[in-house]
């Protein structure tokens, strides 16, 4: 698609600005964009259409005040029964809103062809793109259904997912399920080598997930409810757990007698390592996760976190951790990291320092680079195969007795240590002399000079 449609489709979830809270405009703008490639994608089988739903249906005659939102909800509501992997998924919301604005989103959304082969394709990037503007435009809300694309990408490359069953736990939108499907497809596998399943708490952002998977043709068992609350997925041993759990939260279902809680009961006021704990009961034999956390999971002692941690650690559970550099969230400004389990005990666990990678793509937000992410990726592959050499200052594979040195605290600052000088730079004591004498050289020729401009002053008051 072309860079004037992008904005258009962009300006034109503006035109419902004032008539409905702007954390809906997703439900509106992505529903309708869904409801556009159903229509247009119909004849190739991938959806089921009823008669009076296709998109010329909708707009194709004048209609009288508020028929249009009536509609599309009747639209919405026929193609789901028809295609029942959509049950609930779609929005149902058009009746009541500004009829006037909605018309002019339609039509914009009406000029956006999705035919060809390459259709699921452009509704994929469409998807994307609007996941992405609208988790920016929502600030620390957005960060409720969305992962910055190069935080999934690293977690992607480094578990690699080539097949199994794939788990979220707090699936948001659906996002870790996409990566895990391209990593897959672009390793010459398949669609069905993988199976996803998940669990969202909140509606509007279940839909998404649901909607999400569709349009990029991913089969999955996506569930609502609340995880602490009612594991939906009881029985599930699942080969590769992706998830990025809302930070620090202290406003979670606990059951201090809950048998996920094998290594520790979590505190009250946050559940970071209710989280991994019940990533850790998911995994199957040989399963392994990648879990964004809050930098305080590597290094909190309160509420019982520090012993939960040491037992995680002893259990040989925790294979990696990485630091992440700041700003990569635009949702929190709370320092981010990554932790990687491993159902397979572990004698020793990776420190990877990323603080110092990305690269800024404006004021506010950076991003892991390509080059970034298979350095990280492939430095964890190495240690896996028995193949890796510290590197100071990025990396550092430490036993269980270091570990224990340091109080079972994961900061990987801590192991990694300071990297090296590169080869022939100055040794930091003949740096300090140089400058101290070169600083006292320019405070010398200042006083020269400061001496120059009052006899000149002086002159010429003469």
């Amino acid at each position: 698609m072309d860079d004037v449609l992008w904005k258009a489709l962009w300006k034109a979830a503006g035109t419902l600005r004032g008539s409905v809270d702007a954390a809906q405009y997703k439900d509106f703008v992505l529903g309708l964009v869904f409801l556009k490639y159903v229509s247009d994608a119909s004849g190739d089988g991938s959806f089921t259409v009823p008669d009076g739903a296709h998109w010329a249906d909708l707009t194709g005659e004048p209609a009288e005040p508020g028929a249009l939102g009536a509609r599309i909800d009747a639209a919405m509501d026929a193609v789901m029964r028809a295609n029942p992997p959509l049950d609930g998924a779609l929005p149902k919301i058009f009746t009541g809103v500004d009829q006037r604005r909605l018309g002019e989103l339609v039509a914009v959304i009406g000029d956006v062809r999705f035919d060809g082969r390459a259709a699921r394709d452009v509704l994929g990037e469409v998807y994307e793109y609007f996941l992405e503007k609208f988790a920016r435009a929502e600030g620390k809300r957005g960060g409720e259904f969305y992962t910055p694309p190069c935080v999934v990408r690293l977690l992607v490359e480094v578990l690699e997912p080539f097949k199994g069953r794939v788990y979220d736990p707090c699936c948001g939108s659906g996002g870790m399920f996409v990566q895990a499907e391209k990593f897959v497809l672009s390793h010459r596998g398949r669609p069905a080598d993988i199976a996803v399943h998940g669990q969202e708490a909140n509606e509007r952002t279940w839909r998404l997930a649901k909607m999400n998977l569709a349009v990029h043709g991913i089969s999955g068992d996506i569930r609502r409810a609340d995880t602490f609350h009612a594991d939906a997925h009881p029985a599930l041993q699942a080969d590769h757990v992706l998830a990025n759990p809302p930070f620090n939260m202290s406003d979670w279902y606990r059951d201090p007698g809950d048998p996920r809680w094998r290594y520790g009961v979590p505190p009250a006021g946050n559940a970071n390592f209710a989280w991994i704990q019940h990533i850790v009961s998911k995994l199957g034999p040989g399963g392994r996760a990648g879990v964004v956390m809050a930098n305080g999971s590597m290094s909190s002692r309160q509420s019982g976190e520090g012993g939960i941690r040491s037992a995680l650690v002893e259990a040989g559970l925790v294979s990696c951790v990485v630091a992440l550099p700041d700003r990569l969230f635009r949702s929190t400004p709370i320092p981010a990291c990554l932790w990687f389990l491993d159902r397979t005990p572990q004698d020793r666990v990776l420190f990877v320092d990323a603080r110092h990678m990305g690269t800024m793509v404006d004021r506010t937000e950076r991003v892991l680079t390509g080059n970034d992410i298979t350095r990280i990726a492939d430095t964890y592959r190495s240690w896996r195969s028995g193949g890796h050499s510290d590197v100071p200052g990025f990396c550092h594979s430490a036993g269980l007795d270091e570990i224990r040195s340091h109080d079972h605290v994961l900061t990987p600052g801590r192991y990694v240590g300071a990297a090296k000088a590169s080869s022939g730079a100055e040794p930091a004591d003949d740096r300090v002399e140089r400058l101290t004498r070169e600083l006292l050289a320019h405070l010398d020729e200042s006083a020269r000079l400061d001496q120059v401009v009052r006899a000149e002053l002086g002159r010429l008051d003469g």
